[in-house]
């Protein structure tokens, strides 16, 4: 798979997304990413994410013994899923607990080993998030995996990361947005 294959894939099932958006941040942008909508088909979900494990064991041949793969609820949850099921290993999950990410239903023994598996990173801080909760239990990470890095690598980790695509769409200030130059619409996407 390659990354017009992903491209289309992500284009088709309404996962990138284009036009006039205002982000959460305030800044306007002319793609969106809303990986949920891919994740909707279960086939298409399961190939992406077996395409992260073939890259990840190509690049990682030597890498032991994986207990499990690890996501941050909600937007990670099925990514971690199929993931598992590629690796056939066992899946568990972090939930927000007072504003940050907590092993509320799961828990993680020291020795263990996970992979991190999540569907967007923009800046990261969700994926590292769950990185220092399997630290803090004392099991190890032994690489990111993840369907869109829209940072285009700017977001790093301590740990091999794998992604089907990176790319970092324009985003611009309302004031000098072409599109609001144009009187294009813009909508404001779920997150």
């Amino acid at each position: 798979m390659n990354e017009t294959d992903i491209i289309h894939i992500l284009e088709e099932t309404g996962a990138l997304l284009s036009g006039h958006f205002e982000l959460r941040s305030g800044l306007h942008s002319n793609r969106f990413f809303q990986c949920a909508n891919v994740l909707r088909y279960p086939r298409i979900a399961g190939r992406l994410c077996d395409e992260l494990v073939t890259r990840m064991n190509a690049a990682l041949p030597a890498l032991g013994n994986v207990d499990g793969v690890i996501s941050p609820a909600l937007g990670g949850i099925l990514v971690g899923h199929e993931v598992a099921r590629a690796m056939d290993v066992k899946c568990i999950f972090a939930e927000k607990q007072e504003g940050t990410l907590a092993m509320r239903r799961f828990t993680m023994k020291p020795g263990e080993c996970y992979v991190v598996a999540e569907d967007v990173i923009t800046r990261g801080g969700r994926v590292q998030e769950t990185i220092d909760l399997v630290t803090a239990a004392g099991a190890e990470v032994a690489a990111v995996l993840v369907l869109v890095d829209r940072s285009a690598g700017q977001a790093s980790f301590a740990y091999p990361t794998f992604s089907l695509l990176q790319m970092a769409p324009e985003v611009w200030e309302p004031a000098v947005c072409p599109l609001c130059a144009e009187d294009v619409p813009f909508v404001h996407p779920g997150s």
